[in-house]
C-alpha cells in the first residue's frame, strides 16, 4: 500500500490549522498537508462575528499587554495558567499588525488606525474587528496566504479517523475520502490537531456548525493523550432563541441592552458596573435566573429575554453589525432595527481540551503530537472565555507552534508506516459498513443533546451530573449498534454522522465526569450544590485520562505567577 509522506500534517483546515501550516510552510523545503473535514473557507473560523483581543491603545492610549493579560485572567475565575496568558496578550498586537500586511479589511477610525470596540470583562476597548464578519474576513486572508505557498497540500474533504503511531511517537494519520469512500494513510514527522471545539454536543441548542464534533479531541483521548479541563464548557448569552444561532457579542459591545418581559435592563441585579458587558458566563446565568423567576418570555424550554438593538439606529447597525440584523430577520423573523430579538444562552465554546505541555510549542505528551486553538487547553480561558480572546489565541499559539514544529522536523527522521498500520483504517471503515444493528444516529444524537442541556447545562449539581454521566455511558454501548444504512461510496454522510456521533458521545461523557468530580462554582462550570467557588480544593486543572472503557481523574496546579486569585465582582 502506497501513501504520501509529509513533514507536517495539519488536520483542521481553519483559522488556527492555516495559521500554524502558513508558519510551518516558511521554508520552502518543507512539505505540509492541510486535511480540512469541509473546504477550508467552511471552517467554523468563519462564523466567528465580533472580533479579536489585542492591545493596541488606539482608542484608549493607556491600554496595555498587562491590562489584557489581568483582564483574561480575571474572567478565567483565576483558572488559566499565567505564563501563558502574558504570552498570548504580548504577543497579539504584532499580530494583529501582521494580519493587516496580509490585508485582513479591519474596520478603522476616522483617522484610519485600525478600530477597537469594548467587549464583555475587558478594561478597555481593545476588540479589533472586521464589522460583524471578522471572522469571515480573517478566513479567506489565511486561505488566501496559504494558497500562495506552493509547498501546502490541501486534503479536502476527508475525515480523520485515527493517528498511526508506535509507543514512542506519531508516525502519521489514517483519513476517509469524503469524495469517494477511500481511505488513504499519510506518514509525517510531526502531527498537528486543529480541529476546532466539541460544543455541538448541546445538539439542540449550540451555536457551533453541525461538523463541531470534537474530532480531533477524541482522536487524541483514544490515542491516550488527556484532556484538560473538560468540564468547562461557554455558554453564550446570545442566542437565537429557536434555533441558538449566535448574535455576537459586538451586540453588547456597541450599546445593546438586554430586557426581561416587563422591559427592564436586569443586568443591574446581576453585575452594577459592567451591566450587559459582564463576562459571559455570569450573563448566560443572569438571563436564565431571569426566566427561572417568570420574567421571561414563553415557557420551559422555549422561554426567553430579549436583546434590544432599536435604540443604536438603522445606520449604525448596518454598518456595524450587518450580519446580525440579516441573522434575526432570516431566522427569528424580526428586524433589530425595529423591534428587540428573542435571545437565550446558547452552547458555544470549550475552554478544555486537548492536555498540552508546552504553550510555546504547543506539544502534547505524545512526540511529534501538537495541537492548537479550540481542541486544545494551553490554558489561556481557564473556566471563562472572554469574547475576542478566541481568534487572538488561535493566531497566537498558532505561529509558535508553526515555528516549533518547523524546527523539530529539520531534525527528525521520517517514520516508517507498516502496512498493517496503514491498513487499520480500511478495516475499521469495512467493518462499520457491514455491522447490523436497530439503533438510529437521529435517536441517540436526540437523546444526547436532551441529557446534555437538561444534565450538564448552566445549571448543574450532583445527581443531575452522576445521570448524565451514566446515561451518556449507555449511549456510547447504544452506538455499536447504529448501522451504516446508505451503502455508497461517494458523500455517504450517513457514515460520517455514525463516526461523529461516536465523539461526540465520548467528549460529553467526559464533560460530566469532569463536571461531577469538580465540587465547586467556577467559570462556565455553576454548581447549585456546591455554589462558591473553592480555591483551597479546586484551584486547579482537571487532567482527564482514559484507560479502556473507564475514565480517571488527576488535578494539576495552576500556574499563577504575577496575579493573585480574588473575588471576581463586575
Amino acid at each position: 500500500m502506497s501513501f504520501k509522506s509529509y513533514d507536517a500534517i495539519v488536520v483542521g483546515g481553519g483559522g488556527a490549522g492555516l495559521r500554524t501550516a502558513i508558519e510551518i510552510a516558511r521554508d520552502p523545503q518543507l512539505r505540509v498537508a492541510v486535511v480540512s473535514k469541509v473546504y477550508p473557507t467552511r471552517s467554523h473560523t468563519g462564523a466567528a462575528q465580533g472580533g479579536m483581543n489585542a492591545a493596541l491603545g488606539n482608542v484608549i492610549p493607556d491600554d496595555n499587554p498587562e491590562a489584557h493579560a489581568f483582564d483574561t485572567i480575571k474572567g478565567s475565575d483565576y483558572l488559566a495558567d499565567q505564563d501563558a496568558v502574558f504570552f498570548m496578550t504580548e504577543n497579539a498586537p504584532d499580530i494583529i499588525y501582521e494580519l493587516d500586511r496580509w490585508g485582513v479589511p479591519f474596520s478603522r477610525l476616522e483617522d484610519g488606525r485600525i478600530a477597537q470596540r469594548p467587549f464583555g470583562g475587558a478594561s478597555f476597548p481593545r476588540t479589533v474587528f472586521a464589522a460583524d464578519k471578522t471572522g469571515h474576513a480573517l478566513l479567506h486572508t489565511l486561505y488566501e496566504q496559504a494558497l500562495a505557498r506552493d509547498n501546502i497540500d490541501f486534503y479536502n474533504e476527508f475525515f480523520l479517523l485515527d493517528l498511526i503511531r508506535d509507543d514512542k511517537r506519531v508516525k502519521g494519520v489514517s483519513l476517509y475520502d469524503i469524495k469517494n469512500g477511500e481511505v488513504i494513510a499519510l506518514a509525517g514527522k510531526a502531527v498537528i490537531l486543529a480541529t476546532g471545539g466539541f460544543a455541538r454536543i448541546y445538539w439542540f441548542r449550540s451555536t457551533n456548525a453541525i461538523g463541531n464534533t470534537g474530532d480531533g479531541q477524541a482522536v487524541a483521548f483514544r490515542n491516550g493523550i488527556p484532556l484538560k479541563d473538560p468540564e468547562f464548557i461557554q455558554f453564550h448569552p446570545t442566542g437565537l432563541a429557536k434555533t441558538g444561532i449566535l448574535l455576537s457579542e459586538a451586540c453588547r459591545g456597541e450599546g445593546g441592552y438586554l430586557i426581561n418581559k416587563e422591559g427592564e435592563r436586569f443586568m443591574k441585579r446581576y453585575a452594577p458596573e459592567k451591566m450587559e458587558l459582564a463576562p459571559r458566563d455570569m450573563v448566560s446565568r443572569a438571563i436564565e435566573y431571569e426566566i427561572r423567576e417568570g420574567r421571561g418570555i414563553g415557557e420551559g424550554a422555549r422561554a426567553y429575554i430579549y436583546l434590544d438593538l432599536r435604540h443604536l439606529g438603522e445606520e449604525k447597525i448596518n454598518e456595524r453589525l450587518p450580519q446580525v440584523r440579516q441573522l434575526a430577520i432570516d431566522f427569528e423573523g424580526v428586524d433589530p432595527v425595529k423591534d428587540p430579538v428573542p435571545i437565550r444562552p446558547t452552547a458555544h465554546y470549550c475552554m478544555g481540551g486537548i492536555y498540552i505541555q508546552d504553550y510555546k510549542t504547543s506539544r502534547t505528551p505524545l512526540e511529534g503530537l501538537y495541537a492548537v486553538g479550540e481542541c486544545a487547553c494551553v490554558s489561556v480561558h481557564g473556566a471563562n472565555r472572554l469574547g475576542g480572546n478566541s481568534l487572538i489565541e488561535l493566531l497566537v499559539f498558532g505561529k509558535y507552534c508553526g515555528m516549533a514544529v518547523r524546527e523539530y522536523v529539520k531534525n527528525t527522521d521520517m517514520p516508517k508506516i507498516t502496512e498493517i498500520e496503514a491498513k487499520r483504517g480500511i478495516d475499521f471503515i469495512s467493518e462499520l459498513m457491514t455491522r447490523g444493528g436497530k439503533e438510529t444516529v437521529a435517536g441517540i444524537r436526540s437523546a444526547m443533546g436532551e441529557i446534555t442541556w437538561a444534565k450538564m447545562g448552566i445549571f448543574r449539581d450532583e445527581n443531575s451530573l452522576k445521570k448524565a454521566y451514566e446515561e451518556l455511558s449507555e449511549l456510547l454501548k447504544r452506538w455499536e449498534n447504529i448501522p451504516v444504512v446508505d451503502k455508497s461510496k461517494v458523500f455517504n454522510t450517513n457514515l460520517i454522522e455514525v463516526l461523529e456521533l461516536r465523539n461526540m458521545l465520548e467528549l460529553a461523557r467526559a464533560v460530566a465526569f469532569g463536571a461531577l468530580y469538580r465540587k465547586e462554582s467556577r467559570g462556565g462550570h455553576s454548581r447549585e450544590d456546591y455554589p462558591s467557588r473553592d480555591d483551597d480544593r479546586f484551584l486547579k486543572h482537571t487532567v482527564l485520562r482514559r484507560e479502556g472503557d473507564k475514565l480517571t481523574i488527576e488535578y494539576e496546579d495552576v500556574r499563577i505567577t504575577k496575579i493573585k486569585p480574588s473575588d471576581r465582582n463586575y
